[in-house]
């Protein structure tokens, strides 16, 4: 024969893991140091409101007793006139919550919740919900906390990286399209169209990292392509020789100008990386590492050519008369000065924007030497 309790609840794994959930002190646990155990499992959990509501109407009734279990009985009626909410979401909230090991419930014979009291009138035990799981689990809530916010910068960074390598392959392909019209793109924006398609929205579900790669290659192209328009086979200007003294200081008055020949080393014949790398050390920042060839360079220039607060007229400017990686050297130089001035605190570049164009057409006219400023730059850092 098949016995039936009345007034129960159907028993689930759930309640009973609650119930093997111990506190390790031993001590009183006070309403507000379960009231701060709710509210960390509400963030990690990210629990919907009215299981939130649920739950902290069932902190507010624990009368901190000094108890080895945490027993609140509050009724179904007193949660709905507490929560606002109706009698089926109270006891959808409160199963919910018994999935979730942060309640387990203490049924007496007939199912109903109430106080167990001594002859004194003292109450010695209840029959309800027992919230010990959510306070013995507290270290899981921090723990929780801290991954998801790590998971949210990570998304964030992302997301961020996407944006650059998208506003990059749209405008890599406005310059083509401007520029050198005779240049191919279908397929770059073919390719850009089935991207954009397939990218989730930062205020989205999906996941930015699954079409990096595919961004970061598309840029790649679109800025190759462009990079080789512009010389459309010539010899590239920023491997030719300067064989003319470097300044050995700038100013706001002098924008950079060749000073009188001094006597020092000769720059090498183009210029390296390693060092931009080390007279810009701003681009360490910017790319996480060193520079590793022309394509950092670019993506570097193009990257902060909008920190500087150099217009995109000025971009196209220097990309016209020097060649893309020229203003992109340009652009670190800039910004690595500018950087400089704002830490020393002498803030002569008060618009690196124009300062950055001034230089471009400086450079146009022979009177300003890229090569050479990273030369003196450099020495001075080592100096």
């Amino acid at each position: 024969m098949e016995m039936v309790q009345t007034g129960s609840r159907p028993l689930t794994r759930a309640a009973l893991a609650g119930r093997r959930r111990v506190l390790n002190d031993g001590r009183t646990v006070t309403r507000k140091e379960l009231s701060a155990s709710a509210r960390e499992a509400g963030k990690a959990l990210a629990l919907r409101p009215s299981l939130r509501l649920v739950l902290s109407e069932l902190v507010a009734v624990w009368g901190e007793q000094e108890w080895a279990r945490l027993i609140v009985w509050p009724s179904n009626e007193y949660l709905v006139t507490r929560t606002g909410l109706s009698e089926r979401a109270v006891r959808y909230a409160l199963r919910d919550l018994v999935a979730m090991e942060l309640i387990t419930p203490k049924d007496s014979a007939n199912g109903k919740r109430y106080a167990v009291r001594a002859r004194s009138g003292a109450i010695v035990d209840a029959f309800g919900f027992d919230l010990t799981p959510l306070h013995a689990r507290r270290g899981e809530w921090a723990s929780a906390i801290r991954a998801r916010a790590e998971t949210l910068e990570r998304r964030r960074l992302a997301f961020d990286l996407l944006t650059a390598h998208q506003r990059a392959v749209a405008e890599a392909l406005r310059a083509l399209a401007d520029r050198y019209p005779e240049t191919p793109i279908a397929d770059l924006v073919e390719a850009q169209a089935g991207l954009d398609a397939a990218s989730p929205r930062r205020r989205g579900a999906g996941d930015p990292e699954r079409v990096l790669a595919a961004w970061a290659e598309l840029r790649q192209m679109t800025e190759e392509r462009f990079y080789a328009a512009g010389y459309d086979g010539s010899i590239c200007r920023h491997n030719e020789t300067d064989h003319d003294s470097p300044r050995e200081s700038w100013s706001k008055g002098s924008a950079g100008i060749a000073g009188p020949d001094r006597p020092t080393d000769h720059p090498p014949a183009g210029v390296e990386p390693a060092l931009i790398t080390q007279a810009c050390p701003v681009v360490r920042d910017l790319m996480g590492g060193d520079l590793r060839g022309e394509h950092d360079i670019l993506s570097a220039g193009r990257l902060l050519r909008a920190s500087i607060g150099a217009h995109q007229s000025a971009w196209a400017e220097a990309c016209t008369t020097l060649g893309p990686v020229r203003a992109a050297l340009l652009v670190l130089i800039v910004a690595q000065l500018h950087d400089d001035d704002v830490s020393s605190g002498q803030d002569r570049i008060h618009n690196p924007g124009g300062y950055f164009r001034r230089l471009v057409r400086l450079s146009a006219e022979g009177r300003y030497r890229p090569e050479a400023e990273l030369l003196a730059m450099r020495r001075r850092r080592l100096t």
